[in-house]
């Protein structure tokens, strides 16, 4: 695996694969590598030439300070990791490097209801955020395919609009990958390090608590089966930001079900300092 600090390495290196007609399939991550990412690094080895993996943890995307600096960092076994699952190319570039005239961004994406619901109306500015480092690193990068999981269900919708409106929807093809889950249900994410013991022995009821709305999902009103929800987790400890029903496509709210629009659940919820965030496709 070859390591590049510099944009400048880079799109020399990347540059020249291009002329011999290599595709490039590009990981994003904020590092701190789990299974999950390992996924989406095999996925791009099975259908690209050379595959890109970039580690930057983006402070335009924290609505508190205080997240940004607990961000777990493990660069050192990232490496390993990457190394062990055959990643061809690492970008590891510093704060300066991807934003050279400051952190403040230049546009503004227009995201639509997006930006005004479940993340986007817990944490506001956090997908302007995204989109601002998205949309650099594809400049950078210039991607033929983006692999990006599943359990940041409404940051795909959100850079897959990203790309609409970019103009990369001709250029690079995006490929969202199923949610990898520990044993016991909990999905694979960075955030899990942060839990203690006794926290991430709880922390299996927010997926438990999306299988208890799948289950019991039936046409008509759906509010009583999200409030059942949101109370299972209370009771457990969690402070739930949410767990709502939405349209799968859009993400619209869905107060009530046809039996037939396709719907995802959706859930964050605080155990002890640590926010999870977690969704289940229903039917």
């Amino acid at each position: 695996m070859i390591l590049f600090k510099r944009i400048a390495d880079l799109h020399k290196y990347l540059d020249a694969q291009r002329q011999t007609g290599k595709k490039i399939g590009f990981v994003p991550t904020m590092g701190a590598l789990h299974e999950g990412h390992l996924s989406l690094v095999r996925q791009s080895k099975s259908c690209t030439d050379l595959t890109l993996c970039s580690i930057f943890v983006n402070p335009t995307q924290f609505n508190a300070p205080r997240d940004f600096e607990k961000y777990p960092v493990s660069t050192e076994q990232d490496i390993t990791l990457l190394v062990s699952a055959g990643c061809d190319l690492l970008f590891l570039p510093a704060v300066a490097e991807i934003y050279p005239e400051g952190q403040r961004p230049a546009v503004h994406y227009d995201l639509g209801m997006l930006e005004s619901v479940l993340e986007g109306k817990f944490r506001p500015g956090h997908f302007q955020g995204v989109c601002q480092v998205v949309h650099r690193l594809l400049d950078l990068v210039r991607p033929d395919d983006l692999f990006l999981g599943q359990k940041d269900y409404q940051q795909c919708m959100v850079i897959t609009r990203l790309i609409e409106q970019t103009g990369y929807r001709e250029k690079t093809r995006v490929h969202i990958c199923p949610t990898l889950r520990e044993e016991d249900g909990l999905a694979m994410s960075s955030r899990n390090r942060r839990l203690d013991k006794t926290e991430r022995a709880t922390a299996k009821a927010i997926y438990q608590s999306l299988c208890f709305i799948k289950n019991q999902l039936r046409p008509g009103e759906l509010a009583e089966l999200t409030e059942t929800a949101g109370k299972q987790l209370t009771e457990k400890g969690f402070r739930v930001d949410y767990i709502e029903i939405a349209d799968a496509a859009s993400l619209a709210p869905c107060p009530s079900w046809d039996g037939k629009q396709k719907l995802v659940a959706l859930a964050a919820a605080f155990l002890g300092e640590v926010r999870l965030i977690d969704n289940l496709p229903l039917n």
